[in-house]
């Protein structure tokens, strides 16, 4: 069989400095974009949470991010997989990286093990739970609820509750969002969430980066401060270090190469 292109591949697991642990991203660099449709096909293919691509620009790169069934318009795991290969892999040395996206300018720069990435706020509105998510928790005692530019972010009781949770994706799906954020105060940390997106392919991802630009404001005025320790108590799990920043959120996790390898089309 011929193929038309070798490309090299890099998998690494996010918000986490073990391997099999945190969010997995597969991360593809280019010299220019590959159609829409093959980029999709090779995110499928992957069948991870998502598969980010990136090609190179004046002071920076411009990012994007597809699931196994369809592009995001931010992801924030994949980031931070993605700037672990410039600087781990590519020889990429400038202290800051510039990543243009259809979400905005997004900054990351390392320091020691650490990710410091720069997100905007997702200012949320409160609001009555739908019936679908309220249906699809079950009997859990929803205390809050608020609706953000992506996502819903549902309050609950307790992290004990929180592991326990066993949604129901069938009505989840139906849910007019990209997903469900269920969060509460946590034991270890100041807060720990699970995130839900069966309308993007994913029932249940890992450890979501981007869903934190939403739960950091939230709990920064819950528990007035603005330095947070998070845990997404996902099987795999991770933790994250988030601060709220005016109209910014940081976000900071660690990251571990676990694949290099090439592939073609």
């Amino acid at each position: 069989m011929q193929y038309t292109q070798q490309l090299p591949i890099y998998q690494v697991d996010a918000f986490t400095s073990i391997r099999f642990k945190g969010n997995p991203a597969a991360i593809v660099p280019l010299q220019t974009w590959l159609t829409d449709d093959i980029m999709q096909a090779i995110a499928a293919e992957n069948n991870l949470s998502e598969t980010a691509f990136f090609v190179p620009e004046e002071n920076g790169f411009r990012l994007r991010w597809f699931t196994p069934t369809t592009e995001v318009r931010f992801c924030g795991h994949a980031t931070l997989a993605t700037a672990h290969t410039l600087y781990a892999h590519l020889n990429y040395t400038a202290p800051e990286i510039q990543f243009f996206t259809k979400s905005g300018l997004f900054t990351v720069v390392k320091q020691g093990e650490l990710y410091l990435m720069n997100f905007p706020v997702d200012h949320i509105v409160a609001c009555e739970p739908p019936l679908l998510i309220q249906e699809s928790l079950g009997n859990v005692k929803i205390l809050d609820c608020y609706k953000g530019l992506d996502d819903y972010l549902v309050i609950i009781e307790s992290q004990a509750q929180l592991k326990a949770l066993k949604p129901d994706f069938r009505l989840l799906t139906q849910v007019l969002s990209r997903g469900v954020i269920v969060s509460a105060r946590g034991e270890d940390t100041d807060f720990v969430s699970r995130c839900f997106f069966p309308q993007s392919g994913i029932d249940e991802d890992p450890v979501t980066g981007s869903a934190h630009t939403t739960l950091t404001p939230y709990w920064a005025q819950q528990l007035g401060k603005n330095n947070l320790t998070a845990q997404q108590i996902s099987t795999r799990g991770g933790y994250l270090e988030c601060t709220l920043n005016a109209e910014r959120v940081i976000v900071c996790g660690k990251a571990v190469t676990f694949l290099i390898g090439e592939f073609f089309i």
